[in-house]
């Protein structure tokens, strides 16, 4: 019996290198001619602690947008004011019209008032690179272009996001769209009935991707490495929780069926090396076994953020972090959560 469950482990574990290849990192493409008439709309609700960052980044890229929108969703902080010094064109938003969600509406008024051929959404607490626009434009051949941004951490209670950043990354590549980042050209955007067409979304990005392959639009996306950065819920553990909590179960769903069952079987591995471990004490097969997992996860995790070694062979931590929080996302689905001061339907 111990030795057909070693084996299943060790077979579980293997999947992780069927996920690994999901992985698609940005390869070069030929620079588009000309002068990029790209218009980057920011939709930004309280968000004075991370839009300098952003703006920062943009100003200091090779090559420089047609314009910069921030969308002022109803803040009550010093959001417009960073914005309006920085030179970005600040767009108060409308009142928040019913069946809408604070950030489809905020996009949507954005993508109305720029002028540019092509459309790049950016979440206010994400950051560019250097030389990311040039990179982000070079990649883009048409269509709708997402980038998973890769996750800079920085405080401990932020390695406990591990195993959602590993869900996102194999559940959205190589074609569906991340909700940080979107690049499209307007003609696309607008065949698909752009953010209108998913206005009362959560986690409008699975939305808009169905919406774009719907019209005949391709979508693909790729890992953000030394392109596209954020640091995700960087405040405390409470605001870590409530932001996955949001609608993560709920974004789980939309992952390919085939994809979900690699993801759940791979994470059962590796649930089953600590436990088999445990259970048997036989540290002479199981502790072999649960260091190559560790390493697995220590191979996989540079490649979507800056976690550390110890996060790896700890990795049972986040791994029941993540259970849990899955778990209490799964409960409070269809329920009214609270988020950025507004009450809002989980999806």
């Amino acid at each position: 019996m111990a030795t057909v469950a070693l084996i299943v482990t060790a077979a579980l574990w293997a999947v992780g290198f069927l996920l690994g290849r999901r992985l698609v990192r940005c390869a070069r493409s030929v620079p588009p001619p000309g002068e990029p008439a790209v218009s980057i709309v920011i939709p930004a609700r309280n968000e004075e602690h991370n839009l300098p960052k952003l703006l920062r980044s943009l100003a200091a890229q090779s090559v420089q947008p047609r314009e910069i929108i921030v969308v002022n969703d109803a803040s009550t902080d010093r959001t417009a004011e960073i914005a309006r010094r920085s030179g970005a064109v600040v767009l108060d938003s409308r009142p928040l019209p019913e069946g809408w969600r604070g950030k489809t509406w905020a996009c949507h008024q954005g993508a109305e008032a720029a002028t540019g051929s092509r459309l790049l959404f950016l979440d206010a607490d994400t950051w560019l690179e250097p030389l990311g626009l040039a990179r982000l434009l070079e990649l883009h051949e048409g269509g709708a272009l997402s980038l998973g941004p890769f996750h800079v951490v920085r405080r401990a209670y932020e390695e406990l996001s591990l195993f959602f950043n590993f869900n996102m990354a194999f559940g959205t590549m190589p074609d569906g769209l991340f909700g940080p980042m979107l690049l499209v050209d307007r003609e696309s955007y607008q065949r698909a009935g752009g953010h209108a067409a998913v206005k009362g979304r959560t986690l409008e990005n699975f939305f808009l991707a169905r919406q774009f392959r719907a019209a005949g639009i391709p979508t693909r996306s790729a890992t953000g490495r030394n392109i596209f950065s954020f640091r995700m819920y960087p405040n405390s553990l409470r605001e870590l929780i409530e932001g996955w909590t949001k609608g993560f179960a709920s974004g789980a769903s939309q992952t390919p069926r085939g994809v979900l069952l690699l993801i759940v079987a791979w994470m059962i591995g590796l649930m089953l090396a600590p436990i088999g471990w445990l259970a048997t004490g036989d540290w002479l097969w199981w502790g072999p076994l649960y260091l190559l997992c560790a390493a697995q996860v220590g191979w996989l995790s540079p490649q979507i953020g800056s976690f550390r070694r110890m996060t790896a062979l700890l990795y049972p931590v986040p791994l029941v972090f993540f259970f849990a929080v899955f778990a209490r996302s799964a409960m409070r689905s269809g329920k009214q959560v609270t988020w950025k001061g507004r009450e809002i339907r989980a999806d």
